[in-house]
């Protein structure tokens, strides 16, 4: 909180590299939920016990992405770490749903090749996840610089008060 007559300066919010990372970590947790959205929803009847992991992946993203675009640093390891489980659980189920050709599976509503293709999909996408939110981490988006409110005008040290 400032005080009367003191203005908080955040300068590395205002650099083209800071900007341009928090864009892109925002743009990918939204791919990232739009992909598991659209997996879980072609897939509803054929996913064993995911739902609920999946869902919960969806709005913990939706949020984490709420608070990047408000500049919120502290969001980024977990964002990063939340990315390597994801990795994780999409690189172990994408063997999984190329070998669905076998009597006995449920069909999903989408061609389990394509749920394996999506899937797949994640895998990139949560790599580069990781690398732009421990990008945003390096670049400092919380320090702060105080200096004194001069309603707009700054005074020019070398004038002499007549």
């Amino acid at each position: 909180m400032a005080d009367a007559g003191v203005v908080i300066e955040h300068p590395n919010r205002s650099k083209a590299s800071s900007r341009a990372t928090r864009l892109v970590v925002v743009l990918l947790l939204l791919a990232s939920a739009l992909l598991v959205i659209v997996i879980s929803l072609g897939a509803w009847e054929a996913i064993a016990g995911a739902k609920a992991l999946q869902l919960g992946y969806v709005l913990l993203y939706l949020v984490l992405a709420f608070f990047v675009a408000r500049w919120s640093r502290g969001v980024l390891p977990l964002i990063a770490a939340l990315a390597i489980v994801l990795l994780i659980f999409a690189l172990v189920s994408v063997p999984g749903w190329l070998e669905r050709d076998s009597d006995g599976f449920t069909d999903p509503a989408i061609a389990a090749d394509v749920i394996a293709l999506l899937t797949a999909l994640i895998v990139p996408l949560q790599l580069l996840l990781m690398a732009f939110a421990m990008r945003g981490f390096q670049q400092a988006w919380h320090v702060e610089l105080e200096r004194p409110d001069d309603g707009g005008r700054r005074a020019d040290p070398a004038a002499v008060p007549a």
